[in-house]
């Protein structure tokens, strides 16, 4: 049995965009590699129900957003002056897309049109800064849904978790806030599947922040801890985040340690570090549980390697399968 896993990549050395390969569920090999589209840094991506593939795009100088239908063929660009996207997600319900734009501070929502095309609805630009070297202005990194619905943007410029609501065509209307330790650079969040948690991985200072989400955008502190062993003195920068779908065990990426962060979710949602394990590569800015998470695959955006590793659904340990399937510059990774 196999699922087919996409991947986004940087184009800046061989990388031509966004490939595809066959995962084999049963072995936790990967084959049969393919290039999808081609379209200039393609970093991250974001299926709708129906096939429509969203992607991290540029067009003509311009950054922004790209569409595709299912056959991986352009819709179309929506783009304007400056950096593209590093984010994107499709909300469904409301039949829009949002985006994160890191170098211009700013969360974007699209309207689809029935053929899967964008068209540019309503956008907030942020404004601040925070004291870490990389704070000199927002750098929004992450926007996405909240399980009550509300869109959540990561502002790793300015240590802030901003909430919106969104109405039915697409207009933002800001309502909380949440700040978090000066300097920690919030980048990803996920949300615990049953209880009312949110976990906030820190890119600037190598953490991970247990919240408590009351709803309606507001999030509480409840617990910190690091994603790095203790005599670790080199650069670090966390990445992505993921939760098993029983909640009950929680992964982190280290760029600079190269690894995986496991930790088991104890029962009053805060954190034990269990485990980690080495990625074998170098730079690993995503990751991904299969659909089955008996697997764990990981990209390396540096060394261009995957490496897999099989997961133990009752202890949440690791192990390594394979390193050596090569996909040029990813660091996303998503299964259709």
């Amino acid at each position: 049995m196999t699922e087919t896993l996409y991947f986004g990549s940087y184009t800046k050395r061989t990388s031509q965009g966004i490939y595809r390969a066959e995962l084999e569920l049963t072995t936790g090999f990967l084959h049969d590699l393919q290039l999808v589209a081609q379209e200039p840094n393609p970093t991250y991506l974001a299926f709708d129900q129906a096939g429509h593939l969203y992607s991290v795009g540029a067009d003509n100088g311009a950054g922004g957003i790209a569409a595709f239908d299912a056959e991986g063929n352009l819709l179309n660009h929506v783009v304007e002056e400056g950096a593209p996207l590093c984010y994107v997600a499709v909300d469904e319900a409301r039949n829009l897309v949002y985006g994160a734009n890191y170098h211009k501070g700013e969360v974007l929502v699209y309207r689809r049109a029935a053929d899967g095309s964008l068209t540019l609805a309503d956008k907030d630009v942020h404004t601040g800064s925070g004291p870490h070297a990389n704070q000199s202005s927002p750098h929004v990194h992450y926007t996405d849904l909240t399980p009550d619905h509300y869109l959540v943007a990561c502002d790793l410029g300015t240590d802030e978790v901003v909430t919106y609501d969104v109405s039915d065509e697409g207009q933002l209307t800001k309502l909380t806030t949440y700040k978090t330790a000066a300097g920690a650079g919030p980048r990803h969040l996920v949300f615990h599947p049953t209880q009312k948690f949110a976990y906030l991985i820190n890119e600037l200072n190598s953490t991970i922040d247990v919240l408590i989400y009351d709803g309606v955008g507001y999030f509480s502190h409840y617990q910190t801890i690091s994603t790095l062993p203790e005599d670790w003195t080199a650069f670090n920068g966390t990445a992505a985040i993921r939760i098993s779908a029983d909640g009950n065990f929680l992964y982190g990426s280290n760029r600079g340690h190269d690894s995986i962060a496991c930790y088991r979710v104890l029962a009053d949602g805060t954190l034990e570090l269990i485990q980690l394990v080495k990625t074998q590569g170098k730079t690993p800015r995503d990751f991904i549980l299969s659909s089955d998470e008996r697997l764990v695959i990981v990209p390396h955006q540096d060394s261009d390697n995957m490496t897999t590793f099989s997961r133990d659904t009752q202890t949440g340990l690791l192990n390594e399968i394979q390193h050596d399937f090569i996909v040029p510059e990813a660091n996303c990774v998503i299964i259709k």
